[in-house]
């Protein structure tokens, strides 16, 4: 209704627009989220079938252009070595990721004090630590505390077993005296909060039947909805509107009708992750904002960073029972997470242990490259390799430049002709030289174990792009971010954004716990806030 005025309204039900509506809930005001997917039917999962392999290349696709379901939009990422991996849902991403939760280290925050590059956020390690601890008891974290790379903190629910493939690696780490320590997984090891405990069939990745994965549909947004959110699926945002006085005054969508619509609101918070976000932004132009609402400092969309990915998978001669439990989470190293200078790069990476390939996966990239034969010898081949491998992943920190960076597309559009978003990213040398240091010693982690046959991954990984972060930078000044120390826009005063796009760096780790401990932070300086939102 013309007339109708909603207090909040967040666009993106996701990690960060969950955790936003779940933390401003408690204030009792009227708070609306407009989601461009649905709620997905956990029934439907491909792990409910036995050929759930054949299903995951089909429905659960990571990229949008390969699956192409109603609610996606298409991305062109030709310019990119690094391809674009999302999902539009409620839950969003958190519906195919791994759930591998490790935070950001304290350095992370302050890259350009401790080593000259990059910049320094306006907040700390420290200050989003109570916002961690409080996104691990609504997510439901398991993990083991003690672990010397980071502060210490308690997950609250036991980790995930590391079986006999987390074993077997732990001892090459030892051999090479490395750091490595059991994952923090946004996976139940306990029944919890009503939630049946992880089974540990392995398809994570493909939306988790169980419900023991922590995906924020059943995490985060039942609570907020009982809470009073309202949330409003198969609704796509067309543009954020603004008044005279730089003041967003709601947007425009098509409703589950394919009907256009207005939806005003006193504050609007934006929560599309670093692609959709930016891309929303430079989509919402006006005679106030010509180039992009919020981008008088032109950096909207610029910045972007992908967490370029490497590594290599070992063969082992004794069987792993590698294909069984969480296919992202095991264990992790992070002895080379922080600058040495010796090793010819800034900054650093994270090794992440994941488990081998399920059986058809085994077969066919066997075929493929020709170690398992068709014929007689196929299923003797094949017993020689499922089941006995273990994959090591280089998560390389991205350091932002201002020459990566998302564009609205000339040509291509979704369904409703908006245009596409275009990725403009080349990967830096940096990153190559930290991806060549983390292969080399993904190889050594793997003989140091045991392995027999060793595979190097050729870097980056095109099909990678899960990370998305830093187009709507944070910072103090306006001329050289998007949005303030507590997320609101330097030029729209009643415009937030709070997902990986306000991100400074993009640390070396998985973002998504850093990502909601973000977004609780600012919806908590929100509520600290209310009666001077606006000054």
């Amino acid at each position: 209704m013309p007339n109708d005025v909603v207090d909040v309204l967040i666009v993106g039900a996701g990690a960060s627009g969950a955790a936003v509506a779940w933390s401003l809930a408690e204030t009792r005001m009227r708070i609306v989220c407009l989601e461009q997917g649905d709620w997905m039917n956990p029934a439907t999962y491909p792990s409910n079938f036995q050929d759930w392999e054949v299903h995951y290349g089909e429905t659960s696709a990571i990229s949008p252009n390969y699956r192409d379901r109603d609610a996606d939009y298409p991305i062109n990422d030709s310019e990119s070595p690094i391809a674009i991996v999302n999902f539009n849902a409620v839950g969003g991403s958190t519906i195919l990721y791994s759930a591998h939760f490790p935070r950001f280290h304290p350095s992370d925050f302050r890259v350009r004090t401790l080593d000259g590059v990059a910049d320094d956020w306006p907040i700390d390690y420290f200050t989003l630590e109570p916002f961690f601890a409080e996104n691990d008891r609504n997510m439901g974290v398991s993990g083991l505390h003690g672990d010397p790379a980071i502060p210490d903190h308690q997950p609250p629910l036991p980790h995930i077993p590391i079986g006999k493939m987390g074993e077997t690696i732990g001892r090459g780490f030892n051999k090479l005296g490395w750091h490595w320590w059991p994952s923090d997984s946004a996976i139940i090891t306990e029944p919890y909060e009503g939630r049946g405990q992880c089974l540990n069939l392995g398809p994570c990745n493909t939306g988790c039947a169980q419900g023991a994965k922590s995906s924020v549909d059943i995490a985060y947004w039942p609570v907020a909805q009982r809470m009073g959110v309202e949330l409003r699926t198969n609704c796509r945002v067309n543009q954020i509107t603004v008044d005279s006085n730089d003041m967003a005054t709601g947007v425009e969508y098509w409703d589950a009708e394919g009907v256009l619509q207005h939806q005003r609101a006193e504050v609007v918070i934006v929560a599309c992750n670093g692609v959709g976000t930016p891309r929303l932004l430079l989509h919402s132009k006006s005679g106030r904002f010509p180039n992009g609402i919020a981008n008088r400092s032109g950096l909207v969309g610029k910045n972007l960073m992908l967490h370029p990915w490497g590594g290599a998978s070992g063969l082992f001669e004794e069987p792993l029972e590698s294909h069984f439990g969480p296919q992202g989470c095991c264990i992790l190293s992070q002895e080379f997470y922080e600058t040495d200078e010796t090793r010819g790069y800034v900054r650093g990476y994270n090794l992440q242990i994941t488990r081998g390939s399920p059986p058809i996966a085994t077969a066919r990239y066997g075929v493929a490259s020709g170690a398992i034969p068709w014929g007689a010898a196929h299923h003797d081949e094949f017993e020689k390799r499922f089941d006995r491998s273990v994959h090591i992943g280089v998560c390389a920190e991205d350091l932002p430049e201002e020459h990566n960076r998302v564009v609205l597309d000339d040509e291509l559009t979704d369904s409703n002709g908006i245009p596409a978003p275009r990725i403009l990213y080349r990967t830096s040398e940096n990153s190559m030289r930290m991806l060549a240091h983390g292969t080399k010693r993904s190889v050594e982690a793997l003989e140091a174990a045991g392995a027999i046959e060793i595979s190097p991954a050729p870097y980056p990984i095109r099909m990678a792009g899960w990370h998305l972060l830093g187009t709507a930078r944070m910072g103090t000044d306006p001329e050289r971010s998007v949005v303030n120390e507590w997320g609101r826009s330097h030029d729209v005063r009643n415009l937030f954004v709070v997902d990986g796009s306000v991100f400074v760096t993009s640390g070396g780790v998985n973002p998504t716990t850093t990502i909601q401990a973000v977004a609780l932070y600012i919806a908590d300086a929100m509520k600290q806030r209310l009666a001077t939102l606006f000054d």
